[in-house]
């Protein structure tokens, strides 16, 4: 048996889920760095996931279906932090606008 990882299974899940959300267009180490760790758990972690996901054993309650709600929702959190950024750009650039248009006049 090997060493206990320092990560807890949640994490590790949501993570992969995150990784692989991006569909290979984000790297591992971009990825391992937006949530805090070294990229080298991640790729472990990812190629393992690799290694038990058997295509065609889909089944409504399977472990592929916490898996898919793990991905799910750690792309739901992406995407709320993501809408909270443009928010905030889109009030910037709207005051910068307002504030050129006042200088123009």
């Amino acid at each position: 048996m090997g060493r206990q990882s320092a990560y807890p299974e949640e994490f590790r899940n949501g993570v992969v889920a995150l990784y692989c959300a991006a569909g290979g267009q984000r790297m591992c180490a971009v990825v391992a760095a937006g949530v805090g760790i070294i990229s080298e758990p991640l790729w472990t972690w990812v190629r393992k996931e690799e290694a038990r996901a058997v295509p065609g054993q889909v089944d409504a309650g399977g472990p592929d279906a916490a898996g898919e709600l793990v991905r799910l929702r750690a792309e739901n959190a992406r995407l709320l932090k993501a809408e909270k950024e443009w928010q905030l750009e889109r009030e910037i650039l709207c005051g910068a606008a307002d504030c050129l248009a006042r200088e123009v006049k």
